[in-house]
This record gives C-alpha cells, sequence and structure tokens, in this order.
C-alpha cells in the first residue's frame, strides 16, 4: 500500500494533473494507492480573499468568486473535453453553495474561523472530485472518500487538533474493506466529533497524508510537489543548489521551520514515532530520485545539510539596566506575546541579562510593540528599561545539519564568509544540540548571504568572483578577451568561476547578474544603457553580488574619487589607474583603512610596471621584516621606447607619435613626457615601503622644452615637438658624445625622492635596456649592494591587461 500526497502546483492545471494520473495509474499496477490532494494551486488564498472581500462589503468578491469558478471549470474542460456533463453538474452545483456562503458573509459582514474552514474546504473538495471522477472516465478503478468521514478532530477552527483514537480506528476500518485501486482523498480537511467542518492548518494535506500512512503503518510516505526533493538552499536564489539525496526527520523540521517550503513541519509528527520513511518527489519530473527523510544514517561527509531562511522579520529588543539580576522580565515578555498570539522565530539573550532579542514575523511587530510597552510601561516610566526596539526589514537565514556539532569551525566558517562580503549580522542564535546556527541579517542581503555560504559549504571549493570594469579601450578589450580565454582554465584548475557582470565604457554601460555573454559583449555595450560613473556604482551596488571587484581602466580622476564608495560596500578594487594612489596622502591612506575594515581588496599592481610583479615583490619584502633603503627604477616603457628609438636620424615627434599609436603612452603623452606619471609610480613604491609623502615632495627634472611644458592642449603639445626638435636633438647628442645611453630615472633614498633624464655610461644595469622595458632594483637591510632587479616589458595593452588580470586572480585565490 502507497500513501501519496500532491500538493497544490501538482494540481495547478489540466497538464499538471494529467501528470497526476499517469504517476498514480503507474503505482496502481503494483499496489494498492492511496492520494491526498490539495486545492488547485491558488484556490485556497483566492477562496481566503474572497471571503476577507464579502466581509468588508467589498462588491467585488464576486469577482473573486467568478476566478475560483472560472479556474474549475477550464480545468474540467481542458481533461475530459467530451462527455464531462456530470462532472459539470456536480461542480456547479458546490460553486453555488460556495457563492452562497460568500454571500451570507457579504449580508452579516462576519467571518469567524468555523465560517472560515468551511469556506476553504471547497478547494480540496471541488480538486478531489474532478481528479477521482476523471480518472473513473478514463477507465481506472478510483474511488473518492471524503477525510471529513476518517479525520475527526476537536473545534479549534482553523487548526483543529487531532482525535488519534477515532481517527486511526475510521481509516483502518474503512481500507480494511476498501477494494478500489486507487482511493482519492482530500487534503487539509476534517470533521470535529461534533460534525462540524474543521481544517487542519497551514501545510494541512501534508498533515492528512501523514495521518493516513501513520494509521496504516505503511513502508513510505510520499509528498509529490513541484520540486525534486529538499534543496540545499532556495534553488531560486541560489542557481547551484541542489536537492539532498538523503536528511534526518529533525534536519527536515529544522529546514521546514526556517523556510523550505517542501514540508511543513508538523506533517512530520504521525510518522515519525512510527519511523516512516517520508520521500520528496517531483510531479513534474517523477524520475527524478528527490529527497528521503528518515532517521537511517547518512554517508554524506559534509556536516553542513542545508540552509535555508525566513523573509520578512522583524527583531524587537528589550533592554535596560533595570534588566540585570532581577528575575521575570522574560516570562512577562513571553506571556504578553503569547496573549497576543505572536509566534517567536527566533530569541537571543546576552548573558549580561542586559537586553533580549526576539525575531518575529514582520506583519506583528507594531502590534507586538504596542502590547510590550504596555505591559512595561511601569519600568520605562522609571528609565529601567528603553521602550522596545522594533526593526524591520530583516531576514533569518540557518545552517542546518545534524553533525555540525562534530565539526569545529562550523559558525566561525559561517560568520566570516558572511563578513568577507560585507552582511552585517543583527543577531545570532545556536542551540546547544548544534543542530541550528542562525543569523539575523537585511533582507537584502539574503540572496547574497545564501549563494556565500551555499559556496563555502556545498560547491566543490569553486569561488564565483562577480567583475565590473569601466575603461574597455585598448587595455579594457584586452582583459576582456584574456578573461574569455581563460575562463575554463581557471575553474578547472583554480576553481574560479570568473564571470563579468558589469562593462562601462564613456558612453555606455551594461549589467547582467548572471554574467555578460562575452561572444557578444560589444554589441550588447554599444546597445547599452547611457554611462554616468555614479550610476555604474549604483547598479553594482544594488546588484550586491557576492565577491564583487570593481576594475578601473581608466586614467580618469572621477573614477579613482569613486573607490572609496566601493571599499565601503566590500567591493575590491583593481586599478592599473595611479590617480588615486598618488593622490593627497589621507587619501591613499584611507583607501588603505577602508580596503582593511570591509575586507574589500584593494591591488593596484598595475600601477607600476605594467605586468610586472613590482609591488607584490616590494609588499613580500615588506611583510617578512626587510626594509627598503633605497629604489633605482626606469618606470616609464612609454619614454623608455621613446628614447631608445629616438636619435640623430630620427625625429623626436615621430617616435613620440609611434609610442602613442602603440598603445606606450597615455591618451595625453605630457603625462608620461613631462615625467608626472614617473614621479607618481615612485610616489606609490615609495608609500608601499612605508614613507610618507606626496607628489609635491619628488623632484622632477623635465627634459621637455619650455614651449612644450606651457603648452594647453594635445594638439599644442605635438606642435611643439615639431618646432623644438633642436632641443632633443642637443639632448640626444649630448648622451651620444659620452657614449651613455638616455634612460628616464626615478629614485627614492633616504626618504627623498627625484625623477629625470640621465645619460647612463656602459655597464650600468639600465645601459642596455630595450624597447619599453622596465627594470626596478631594490636595496634592503638584506640586499644592501647586489640589489633585488626586476625586469621586464613595463608597458603595453596585453602586458597592463595580464597585471590587471592577475590581480583579479589573486583575489580569487584569497
Amino acid at each position: 500500500m502507497k500513501v501519496l500526497k500532491f500538493g497544490g502546483t501538482s494540481v495547478g492545471s489540466s497538464k499538471n494533473i494529467n501528470n497526476v494520473i499517469k504517476i498514480l495509474e503507474d503505482y496502481s499496477k503494483t499496489d494498492l494507492v492511496i492520494c491526498v490532494v490539495s486545492a488547485v494551486g491558488g484556490v485556497t488564498d483566492k477562496l481566503l480573499l474572497a471571503g476577507k472581500q464579502a466581509q468588508n462589503k467589498e462588491d467585488n468578491y464576486t469577482e473573486s468568486f467568478n476566478t475560483i469558478k472560472d479556474i474549475h471549470l477550464n480545468i474540467i474542460r481542458e481533461l475530459n473535453p467530451s462527455n464531462n456533463a456530470s462532472i459539470l453538474d456536480f461542480v456547479e452545483g458546490k460553486l453555488n453553495e460556495l457563492k452562497s456562503l460568500l454571500d451570507g458573509i457579504y449580508l452579516i459582514n462576519e467571518l469567524s474561523p468555523k465560517t472560515s474552514d468551511k469556506l476553504v474546504s471547497y478547494g480540496e473538495i471541488l480538486s478531489s472530485y474532478i481528479i477521482s471522477e476523471t480518472m473513473k472516465h478514463r477507465g481506472l478503478v478510483a474511488e473518492l472518500k471524503n477525510s471529513q468521514e476518517l479525520i475527526v478532530t476537536n473545534s479549534n477552527f482553523s487548526k483543529a487538533e487531532v482525535n488519534y483514537n477515532i481517527t486511526n480506528r475510521n481509516i483502518q476500518e474503512y481500507f480494511q474493506s476498501a477494494s478500489q485501486k486507487i482511493t482519492i482523498l482530500p487534503g487539509f480537511i476534517s470533521k470535529s466529533v461534533t460534525g462540524e467542518q474543521t481544517t487542519l492548518g497551514r501545510g494541512g494535506s501534508d498533515f492528512t497524508a501523514a495521518i493516513l500512512a501513520a494509521a496504516l503503518k505503511v513502508e513510505q510516505l510520499e509528498i509529490w510537489t513541484d520540486v525534486s526533493g529538499m534543496f540545499t538552499t532556495n534553488p531560486k536564489l541560489v542557481k547551484q543548489a541542489y536537492p539532498i539525496d538523503r536528511i534526518s526527520y529533525q534536519e527536515a523540521m529544522e529546514l521546514s521551520h526556517f523556510g523550505a517550503k517542501v514540508l511543513y513541519p508538523p506533517t512530520v509528527q504521525p510518522v515519525l514515532d512510527l519511523n516512516i520513511p517520508i520521500h520528496i518527489k517531483n510531479t513534474l519530473e517523477p524520475e527524478s530520485a528527490g529527497t528521503i527523510i528518515s532517521n537511517e544514517e547518512t554517508n554524506s561527509t559534509n556536516a553542513v545539510k542545508g540552509i535555508s531562511n525566513i523573509s520578512n522579520i522583524a527583531l524587537l529588543t528589550l533592554q535596560g539596566s533595570g534588566m540585570v539580576g532581577i528575575p521575570g522580565f522574560s516570562k512577562r515578555l513571553f506571556e504578553t506575546l503569547s496573549q497576543e498570539k505572536i509566534n517567536i522565530i527566533l530569541i537571543t539573550q546576552a548573558s549580561s541579562e542586559h537586553s533580549i532579542c526576539l525575531g518575529i514575523d514582520e506583519a506583528e511587530a507594531e502590534k507586538a510593540k504596542i502590547s510590550i510597552d504596555k505591559t512595561f510601561e511601569n519600568e520605562i516610566a522609571l528609565h529601567k528599561i528603553d521602550p522596545i526596539i522594533v526593526e524591520n526589514g530583516l531576514s533569518i537565514i540557518a545552517l542546518v545539519g545534524d553533525n555540525m556539532k562534530n565539526h569545529q569551525g562550523i559558525s566561525g566558517k559561517m560568520f566570516s564568509t558572511l563578513g568577507k562580503n560585507n552582511i552585517n549580522i543583527r543577531a545570532i542564535a545556536q542551540g546547544a544540540s548544534e543542530k541550528n546556527i542562525s543569523a539575523v541579517i537585511l533582507e537584502k542581503d539574503v540572496k547574497k548571504a545564501l549563494n556565500t555560504l551555499h559556496e563555502q559549504f556545498f560547491e566543490s571549493k569553486t569561488k564565483q568572483l562577480n567583475v565590473f570594469i569601466t575603461g574597455v579601450g585598448n587595455v579594457g578589450e584586452r582583459l576582456v578577451e584574456q578573461i574569455k580565454q581563460q575562463r575554463k582554465y581557471l575553474k578547472e584548475n583554480l576553481k574560479i568561476n570568473l564571470r563579468i557582470t558589469g562593462l562601462s565604457n564613456s558612453r555606455t554601460m551594461i549589467f547582467n547578474e548572471e554574467g555578460i555573454d562575452l561572444s557578444t559583449w560589444k554589441e550588447q555595450l554599444a546597445e547599452g544603457e547611457k554611462a554616468t560613473l555614479e550610476g555604474f556604482f549604483e547598479n553594482t551596488k544594488a546588484l550586491n553580488l557576492r565577491n564583487s571587484i570593481f576594475v578601473d581602466v581608466t586614467a580618469n580622476a572621477d573614477v579613482a574619487n569613486l573607490y572609496a564608495n566601493y571599499l565601503r560596500e566590500s567591493i575590491g578594487v583593481v586599478a592599473c589607474n595611479k590617480i588615486a594612489c598618488s593622490s593627497d596622502l589621507e587619501n591613499y591612506k584611507l583607501l588603505k583603512r577602508l580596503s582593511l575594515k570591509y575586507n574589500a581588496p584593494f591591488l593596484f599592481e598595475t600601477n607600476v610596471g605594467a605586468g610586472l610583479p613590482i609591488i607584490d615583490t616590494l609588499n613580500n619584502l615588506i611583510a617578512s621584516g626587510d626594509k627598503i633603503t633605497s629604489i633605482h627604477a626606469v618606470l616609464s616603457g612609454s619614454l623608455n621606447f621613446v628614447f631608445n628609438n629616438f636619435n640623430d636620424k630620427t625625429k623626436f615627434y615621430d617616435v613620440v607619435k609611434q609610442a602613442a599609436a602603440e598603445g606606450y603612452t597615455e591618451p595625453d603623452p605630457r603625462i608620461d613626457l613631462s615625467g608626472v606619471d614617473v614621479a607618481r609610480k615612485i610616489l606609490i613604491l615609495a608609500r608601499e615601503s612605508g614613507v610618507e609623502m606626496n607628489l609635491e615632495d619628488i623632484q622632477n627634472t623635465s627634459f621637455l622644452s619650455s614651449s612644450g611644458l606651457k603648452s594647453e592642449s594635445v594638439d599644442d603639445f605635438y606642435k611643439t615637438l615639431i618646432s623644438d626638435e633642436s632641443h632633443y636633438q642637443n639632448i640626444y647628442a649630448s648622451a651620444k658624445a659620452k657614449d651613455c645611453q638616455l634612460k628616464y630615472v626615478a629614485q627614492f633614498n633616504n626618504g627623498k625622492a627625484s625623477v629625470g633624464l640621465e645619460e647612463i655610461p656602459q655597464g650600468h644595469p639600465f645601459y642596455n635596456l630595450k624597447g619599453k622595458d622596465n627594470i626596478v632594483m631594490f636595496y634592503t637591510q638584506r640586499y644592501p649592494e647586489q640589489p633585488m632587479i626586476i625586469k621586464g616589458a613595463g608597458a603595453g595593452a596585453d602586458v597592463t591587461a595580464s597585471g590587471l588580470f592577475a590581480d583579479i586572480i589573486r583575489i580569487g585565490n584569497d
């Protein structure tokens, strides 16, 4: 004998009902089948709405009734296109009764719990009749049995308590004599010992099925719904969620209490004592394995079985120095809420007894505040305690697992994971059994929290990074293409799932929470919304994705000024833009502090040397206890390219133009040629080595002509290069006469820094520096005579993009 229950979505349409009938037909070939059905999906809510409208004298209750009527009549016609007259006659008769009941509610302006139970019972009565008659019309041996004739309760309307002695006897006697292969029963509904219609409360259809399964001591109870079992977390919010194969009764009840809608906790009780397994199955995918709930030991190595949440929570805080050491405060608080029939979802109290926090349904918060303040009005007036504090817009998230108590560090891992993503915890609750660890967070953070925790506890240590890139010019485009090329490698080898979720140029911007399709990103961006720097930040913030990284591939001061905003939202910042780190010292220090405070990485390796590991090496030296004594470096790939290609057979203008065309200079070449860019770089290295200085503290000896320094635009600057060719030829001639190479050198020594063009003699490490290469020599306490040297390409779109990419990967590996 099998007991199956089908929920509202399973019988929510003619298509789904046909699936139910097929499942029952297949089961009946080998077993006697007892099938409990809910009302058609959404109908119970519509019945309650119609009743409330009628009670409030709202004439549109008739519209709600007509909607209910149309739903059922359409299902009948779709299930039974012909020969449906008898079904229609019965259903229309019941619908007329329902209309009369609603009319009565409207006339007397009252909807008592007793009348409400009678009203909502029509949902299950209609669905069960339609399904059973359709099966008979199709030649199946099926009978309808009214659950109200079997399940007997007290008169606690809307949530009646079952009289198991009478109920079990009724069920056993009926099925001992029943000969049909399939029995259809309406769920949820029952009758009191005095014959009045009652209901079993929320989740009542599950309860009906459990009562039947326990009374008949079947081997297994099957709950059929629209998902393939109980999931590791809400699959609507976490796409990586997956069904749990096996789970204990206690774990199932914990998950159900904390928002998992597949199962209603009281359902478990009738079968719990008899150790009857519950199998959660999917009506739409009957071949799926589903979830088995039982007391059997599982072989799972994962201590956490699931993550759940309850939304629309209000946190009530009763606090005051007058509570400390005074017995009775908790008793009075809980009694007050009990008298108001307010359910407490979460409780936490500090050991100091200075405060008690309660989580309740947000809809009851105002009523709770009024009643609690009234109860403690004397203590409040005497300033012994504060008026109750109510915080709305919250949610509870919970880790659930029987074996969490045997694994150290679960709660620490939970809270550190949330903290890394700037998810603030308002309250924490954990029982001594350690089957559940609960935290109260902001409602807006629920999706990020569930995804973050699921990644931590259930996924194969694959870390998802969500990247937002501003600036997709030469370097930015290369970065996007590098990410596109390496995504599969990163996922398979480094366990990093890297997605670009936002892109912007100076004109348009696009966002996609699931990741932008990188095969068509240019076309998408061309059709994007109008770009603004503030708009890009607000969109990134609003998406609120875990492990978010903002990548600045511009040379724009306005973009750099927004770094603090990103860091305060725990959004990491990766930048090749040197402006922020070479800005005022206080701003630089602020960004560093924000990065630490909000656990948001702030990486800018490409500020110096493009893709060369210069800053990373410097930081490792400092972190290991070494001390920088001096730095000598050629830090401008563009200037090195210029002076390696400039001679008495070329023109300075042509060489600078070539450097710009090949992407070695900034869009405004004056930034490079004036030495400002190099000054910024040595400033950043000085600051990273622990010295506090500003850009104006660096001595900058420029090689440009006076007219070049005074030029007011890029075009004017290029004109000066032509007119002042002799100036630059004289510089070259001086170096050639001494058999020297021209190199733009940055130096830091004894707390002072300078930049300028120097004539480098043969034998010096800088002499043979070719093309666009950079070189840095670190003299330290450990390297006092033979410096640590880093050398390589220091400019170009590909190497700069690869440096940015490396910083992103570094965040992924942390």
